[in-house]
Protein backbone atom coordinates (compact mmCIF):
# COMPACT_ATOMS: atom_id res chain seq x y z
CA UNK A 1 0.00 0.00 0.00
CA UNK A 2 1.63 3.49 -0.96
CA UNK A 3 1.94 6.36 1.39
CA UNK A 4 -0.80 8.26 -0.02
CA UNK A 5 -3.56 5.46 0.50
CA UNK A 6 -1.97 4.82 3.92
CA UNK A 7 -2.60 8.23 4.69
CA UNK A 8 -5.88 8.71 3.13
CA UNK A 9 -7.14 5.66 4.65
CA UNK A 10 -5.69 7.07 8.22
CA UNK A 11 -8.13 10.16 7.99
CA UNK A 12 -11.04 8.52 7.14
CA UNK A 13 -10.41 6.32 10.34
CA UNK A 14 -9.78 9.66 12.51
CA UNK A 15 -13.10 11.03 10.71
CA UNK A 16 -14.85 7.99 11.76
CA UNK A 17 -13.43 7.76 15.38
CA UNK A 18 -14.25 11.08 15.73
CA UNK A 19 -17.83 10.67 14.81
CA UNK A 20 -18.37 7.30 16.80
CA UNK A 21 -17.02 9.42 19.95
CA UNK A 22 -19.42 12.37 18.92
CA UNK A 23 -22.29 10.07 18.16
CA UNK A 24 -21.40 8.36 22.24
CA UNK A 25 -21.22 12.28 23.86
CA UNK A 26 -24.91 12.96 21.95
CA UNK A 27 -26.18 9.55 23.37
CA UNK A 28 -25.64 10.61 26.93
CA UNK A 29 -28.61 10.79 28.99
CA UNK A 30 -30.75 13.72 29.11
CA UNK A 31 -34.68 13.53 30.12
CA UNK A 32 -36.88 14.41 27.21
CA UNK A 33 -40.16 14.85 28.86
CA UNK A 34 -41.16 15.50 32.42
CA UNK A 35 -39.62 13.32 35.02
CA UNK A 36 -42.10 11.39 37.56
CA UNK A 37 -40.75 12.90 41.35
CA UNK A 38 -42.33 10.31 43.67
CA UNK A 39 -42.80 11.38 47.33
CA UNK A 40 -43.66 8.37 49.44
CA UNK A 41 -44.92 10.36 52.08
CA UNK A 42 -48.52 13.02 52.61
CA UNK A 43 -48.01 16.68 52.01
CA UNK A 44 -47.02 19.09 54.17
CA UNK A 45 -44.11 16.60 56.22
CA UNK A 46 -40.61 16.44 56.04
CA UNK A 47 -40.05 14.61 52.98
CA UNK A 48 -42.81 17.04 50.70
CA UNK A 49 -40.95 20.18 52.16
CA UNK A 50 -37.56 19.03 50.93
CA UNK A 51 -38.96 17.37 47.77
CA UNK A 52 -40.27 20.52 46.57
CA UNK A 53 -37.41 22.71 47.49
CA UNK A 54 -34.82 20.55 45.42
CA UNK A 55 -37.85 20.98 42.61
CA UNK A 56 -37.40 24.72 43.50
CA UNK A 57 -33.92 24.80 43.20
CA UNK A 58 -33.07 22.68 39.84
CA UNK A 59 -35.84 24.99 38.09
CA UNK A 60 -34.48 28.35 40.11
CA UNK A 61 -30.76 27.28 38.50
CA UNK A 62 -32.36 25.73 35.22
CA UNK A 63 -30.19 22.68 36.25
CA UNK A 64 -32.70 20.37 34.42
CA UNK A 65 -33.84 20.51 30.28
CA UNK A 66 -37.04 19.39 31.71
CA UNK A 67 -39.53 19.47 35.21
CA UNK A 68 -39.01 17.28 37.72
CA UNK A 69 -43.53 16.87 38.73
CA UNK A 70 -44.02 16.11 42.54
CA UNK A 71 -46.34 13.52 43.10
CA UNK A 72 -47.28 12.45 46.92
CA UNK A 73 -47.78 8.38 47.38
CA UNK A 74 -47.95 8.14 50.88
CA UNK A 75 -50.86 5.09 51.03
CA UNK A 76 -49.58 2.11 53.21
CA UNK A 77 -46.40 3.70 54.67
CA UNK A 78 -44.42 3.52 51.40
CA UNK A 79 -46.12 0.67 50.23
CA UNK A 80 -48.06 2.94 47.62
CA UNK A 81 -44.74 4.71 45.76
CA UNK A 82 -42.80 1.72 46.47
CA UNK A 83 -44.90 -0.55 43.76
CA UNK A 84 -45.41 2.20 41.58
CA UNK A 85 -41.33 2.30 41.08
CA UNK A 86 -41.20 -1.16 40.34
CA UNK A 87 -43.67 -0.92 37.79
CA UNK A 88 -42.34 2.28 36.04
CA UNK A 89 -42.92 1.91 33.27
CA UNK A 90 -40.16 4.12 32.15
CA UNK A 91 -37.71 3.51 34.90
CA UNK A 92 -35.29 6.90 32.75
CA UNK A 93 -37.67 9.27 34.05
CA UNK A 94 -38.93 8.15 37.35
CA UNK A 95 -37.07 9.37 40.33
CA UNK A 96 -38.21 9.09 44.48
CA UNK A 97 -37.25 10.58 47.46
CA UNK A 98 -37.27 8.35 50.45
CA UNK A 99 -38.02 8.03 53.64
CA UNK A 100 -36.42 5.07 56.28
CA UNK A 101 -40.18 3.69 55.10
CA UNK A 102 -37.51 2.99 51.91
CA UNK A 103 -36.26 -0.28 54.57
CA UNK A 104 -39.18 -0.78 56.67
CA UNK A 105 -41.90 -1.26 54.50
CA UNK A 106 -40.03 -4.13 52.56
CA UNK A 107 -39.28 -6.09 55.75
CA UNK A 108 -43.13 -5.56 56.74
CA UNK A 109 -44.68 -6.44 53.86
CA UNK A 110 -42.58 -9.06 52.05
CA UNK A 111 -45.56 -9.93 49.27
CA UNK A 112 -44.45 -6.54 47.82
CA UNK A 113 -41.81 -8.01 46.17
CA UNK A 114 -39.52 -4.98 46.31
CA UNK A 115 -35.76 -5.09 46.65
CA UNK A 116 -34.50 -2.37 47.64
CA UNK A 117 -30.81 -3.08 45.98
CA UNK A 118 -32.53 -2.86 42.75
CA UNK A 119 -33.40 0.82 42.93
CA UNK A 120 -30.37 3.49 41.19
CA UNK A 121 -28.58 4.96 44.00
CA UNK A 122 -28.67 8.47 42.67
CA UNK A 123 -28.41 10.40 46.02
CA UNK A 124 -28.84 11.15 49.71
CA UNK A 125 -29.10 14.93 50.24
CA UNK A 126 -29.28 14.40 53.96
CA UNK A 127 -30.08 12.35 57.19
CA UNK A 128 -33.02 13.68 59.29
CA UNK A 129 -33.48 14.34 63.35
CA UNK A 130 -35.86 13.89 65.40
CA UNK A 131 -37.21 15.03 68.44
CA UNK A 132 -39.76 14.11 71.13
CA UNK A 133 -42.32 17.48 71.43
CA UNK A 134 -44.81 18.32 73.84
CA UNK A 135 -48.02 21.10 73.75
CA UNK A 136 -46.81 24.08 76.28
CA UNK A 137 -50.07 23.40 78.15
CA UNK A 138 -48.97 19.71 79.44
CA UNK A 139 -46.77 21.80 81.73
CA UNK A 140 -43.62 19.07 81.03
CA UNK A 141 -40.55 20.75 80.41
CA UNK A 142 -37.96 17.72 80.91
CA UNK A 143 -37.98 13.67 79.48
CA UNK A 144 -38.26 13.14 82.84
CA UNK A 145 -41.60 14.56 83.80
CA UNK A 146 -42.90 12.81 80.32
CA UNK A 147 -42.02 9.31 81.51
CA UNK A 148 -43.73 9.99 84.76
CA UNK A 149 -46.82 11.54 83.10
CA UNK A 150 -46.88 9.01 80.32
CA UNK A 151 -46.79 6.19 82.81
CA UNK A 152 -49.30 7.47 84.41
CA UNK A 153 -51.44 7.67 81.58
CA UNK A 154 -51.11 4.45 80.68
CA UNK A 155 -52.55 3.96 76.88
CA UNK A 156 -54.07 7.27 77.49
CA UNK A 157 -50.84 8.91 76.13
CA UNK A 158 -51.21 9.42 72.54
CA UNK A 159 -48.13 9.81 70.21
CA UNK A 160 -48.98 11.03 66.54
CA UNK A 161 -46.48 9.81 63.79
CA UNK A 162 -46.28 9.71 60.08
CA UNK A 163 -47.31 6.33 59.02
CA UNK A 164 -47.96 3.08 60.66
CA UNK A 165 -44.64 1.17 61.45
CA UNK A 166 -43.08 3.97 60.46
CA UNK A 167 -39.76 5.69 61.40
CA UNK A 168 -42.31 7.64 64.54
CA UNK A 169 -43.84 4.05 65.46
CA UNK A 170 -39.98 2.89 65.85
CA UNK A 171 -39.40 5.47 68.19
CA UNK A 172 -42.29 5.05 70.10
CA UNK A 173 -41.77 1.12 70.46
CA UNK A 174 -38.54 2.23 72.07
CA UNK A 175 -40.23 4.23 74.57
CA UNK A 176 -42.14 1.97 75.32
CA UNK A 177 -39.89 -1.05 75.56
CA UNK A 178 -37.23 0.47 77.33
CA UNK A 179 -39.44 3.22 79.73
CA UNK A 180 -42.06 1.00 80.97
CA UNK A 181 -44.73 2.84 79.30
CA UNK A 182 -48.05 2.20 77.00
CA UNK A 183 -47.94 4.99 74.97
CA UNK A 184 -50.92 5.02 72.28
CA UNK A 185 -49.49 4.84 68.87
CA UNK A 186 -51.80 7.11 65.70
CA UNK A 187 -50.61 7.09 62.18
CA UNK A 188 -51.76 9.81 60.31
CA UNK A 189 -50.71 10.57 56.58
CA UNK A 190 -47.81 13.35 57.00
CA UNK A 191 -45.98 15.37 59.44
CA UNK A 192 -47.45 18.17 59.05
CA UNK A 193 -50.82 16.95 59.87
CA UNK A 194 -48.69 15.51 62.61
CA UNK A 195 -47.65 18.47 63.91
CA UNK A 196 -51.14 20.44 63.43
CA UNK A 197 -52.78 17.68 65.66
CA UNK A 198 -50.32 18.22 68.30
CA UNK A 199 -50.53 21.88 68.09
CA UNK A 200 -54.43 21.48 68.27
CA UNK A 201 -54.36 19.14 71.35
CA UNK A 202 -55.47 16.82 69.29
CA UNK A 203 -52.57 14.18 70.27
CA UNK A 204 -50.41 14.60 73.27
CA UNK A 205 -46.86 13.92 71.57
CA UNK A 206 -44.95 13.59 68.73
CA UNK A 207 -41.51 12.57 67.20
CA UNK A 208 -41.63 15.67 64.45
CA UNK A 209 -38.32 16.09 62.66
CA UNK A 210 -37.28 19.90 63.22
CA UNK A 211 -38.68 21.43 59.87
CA UNK A 212 -42.16 19.62 60.45
CA UNK A 213 -42.99 21.29 64.14
CA UNK A 214 -40.57 24.48 63.45
CA UNK A 215 -43.54 26.87 62.87
CA UNK A 216 -45.66 25.51 66.10
CA UNK A 217 -42.45 25.91 68.12
CA UNK A 218 -41.30 29.43 67.01
CA UNK A 219 -45.23 30.40 67.71
CA UNK A 220 -44.82 28.53 71.80
CA UNK A 221 -47.59 26.15 71.21
CA UNK A 222 -44.78 22.83 71.08
CA UNK A 223 -41.92 22.03 73.60
CA UNK A 224 -38.98 19.71 72.47
CA UNK A 225 -38.02 17.93 75.64
CA UNK A 226 -35.29 15.22 73.92
CA UNK A 227 -33.25 15.72 70.94
CA UNK A 228 -32.43 11.52 69.49
CA UNK A 229 -29.66 12.41 68.07
CA UNK A 230 -25.50 11.98 69.22
CA UNK A 231 -25.08 15.41 69.77
CA UNK A 232 -27.32 18.60 70.80
CA UNK A 233 -28.69 20.44 67.58
CA UNK A 234 -27.27 23.97 66.89
CA UNK A 235 -30.91 25.01 66.35
CA UNK A 236 -31.92 23.81 69.72
CA UNK A 237 -28.83 23.98 71.89
CA UNK A 238 -30.66 23.89 75.32
CA UNK A 239 -32.09 20.47 74.46
CA UNK A 240 -30.86 17.19 75.81
CA UNK A 241 -29.87 14.39 73.71
CA UNK A 242 -31.35 10.84 74.89
CA UNK A 243 -28.25 10.04 75.63
CA UNK A 244 -27.27 12.82 77.65
CA UNK A 245 -29.93 11.26 80.16
CA UNK A 246 -29.08 7.61 80.09
CA UNK A 247 -30.72 6.94 77.36
CA UNK A 248 -28.44 4.72 74.44
CA UNK A 249 -30.13 5.53 71.44
CA UNK A 250 -30.01 8.03 68.62
CA UNK A 251 -32.04 7.67 64.97
CA UNK A 252 -31.72 9.26 61.99
CA UNK A 253 -34.23 9.13 58.76
CA UNK A 254 -32.67 8.93 55.44
CA UNK A 255 -33.84 12.09 52.80
CA UNK A 256 -32.00 10.31 49.57
CA UNK A 257 -33.46 10.44 46.05
CA UNK A 258 -33.42 7.08 44.36
CA UNK A 259 -34.27 5.81 40.57
CA UNK A 260 -36.51 3.23 39.36
CA UNK A 261 -35.65 -0.37 39.07
CA UNK A 262 -33.86 -0.61 35.62
CA UNK A 263 -33.01 3.13 35.34
CA UNK A 264 -30.01 2.81 32.44
CA UNK A 265 -26.14 3.99 33.92
CA UNK A 266 -26.21 7.36 31.87
CA UNK A 267 -29.82 8.38 33.56
CA UNK A 268 -28.45 7.10 37.10
CA UNK A 269 -25.26 9.52 36.26
CA UNK A 270 -27.35 12.17 35.14
CA UNK A 271 -29.31 12.77 38.21
CA UNK A 272 -26.49 12.15 40.33
CA UNK A 273 -25.05 14.64 38.87
CA UNK A 274 -28.06 16.89 38.94
CA UNK A 275 -28.75 16.40 42.76
CA UNK A 276 -25.07 16.79 43.69
CA UNK A 277 -25.57 20.36 42.29
CA UNK A 278 -28.78 20.69 44.18
CA UNK A 279 -27.02 19.75 47.03
CA UNK A 280 -24.08 22.09 46.56
CA UNK A 281 -26.57 25.14 46.10
CA UNK A 282 -26.94 27.75 48.82
CA UNK A 283 -30.74 27.51 48.92
CA UNK A 284 -30.02 24.24 49.79
CA UNK A 285 -26.98 24.39 52.20
CA UNK A 286 -29.42 27.05 54.03
CA UNK A 287 -31.95 24.91 54.81
CA UNK A 288 -30.03 22.15 55.59
CA UNK A 289 -28.47 24.33 58.68
CA UNK A 290 -31.99 25.86 59.55
CA UNK A 291 -33.81 22.64 59.39
CA UNK A 292 -31.12 20.91 61.66
CA UNK A 293 -29.70 18.22 58.90
CA UNK A 294 -26.99 16.35 58.61
CA UNK A 295 -24.72 14.16 56.60
CA UNK A 296 -22.49 14.86 53.32
CA UNK A 297 -23.94 13.93 50.51
CA UNK A 298 -23.77 10.23 49.18
CA UNK A 299 -24.11 8.21 45.81
CA UNK A 300 -23.21 5.43 43.96
CA UNK A 301 -21.49 2.14 45.59
CA UNK A 302 -21.14 4.21 49.02
CA UNK A 303 -24.99 4.56 48.96
CA UNK A 304 -25.78 0.99 48.29
CA UNK A 305 -23.35 0.27 50.75
CA UNK A 306 -25.35 2.57 53.30
CA UNK A 307 -29.16 1.07 52.24
CA UNK A 308 -27.00 -2.17 53.37
CA UNK A 309 -26.61 -1.40 56.46
CA UNK A 310 -29.28 0.72 57.64
CA UNK A 311 -32.25 -2.36 55.95
CA UNK A 312 -29.91 -4.69 58.11
CA UNK A 313 -30.08 -2.35 61.58
CA UNK A 314 -34.11 -1.66 60.78
CA UNK A 315 -34.85 -5.64 60.60
CA UNK A 316 -33.09 -5.67 64.01
CA UNK A 317 -34.95 -3.03 65.11
CA UNK A 318 -38.30 -4.77 63.88
CA UNK A 319 -37.67 -8.21 65.12
CA UNK A 320 -36.69 -6.94 68.77
CA UNK A 321 -40.22 -5.40 68.89
CA UNK A 322 -41.86 -8.20 67.36
CA UNK A 323 -42.88 -6.41 64.60
CA UNK A 324 -41.41 -8.72 62.04
CA UNK A 325 -40.66 -12.35 62.81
Amino acid sequence: MDLKKRMTLGIFGAAALATMVGATAAQAFKPNKPIDFVIMAGKGGGADKMARLMQSIIEKEKLSPRPLVPVNKSGGSGAEALVHMKGARDPNHTIMVTLNSFFTTPLRQPGLGVDIMKFAPVGRMAEDTFLLWVHKDTGITSFDQFVKEAKARGKGWVMGGTGKNSEDNIITDFLNSNYGLSIKYIPYKGGGTVAKQLAGKQITSSVNNPSEALGFYESGDVIPLVAFTNERLPMFPKVPTLKEIGGDFAYFMQRAVVGAPGMSADATAFYTDLFTKAFNSKDWQTYKSKKSLMGDFMAGDELKAYWKTQRDRHQAMLKASGAIK
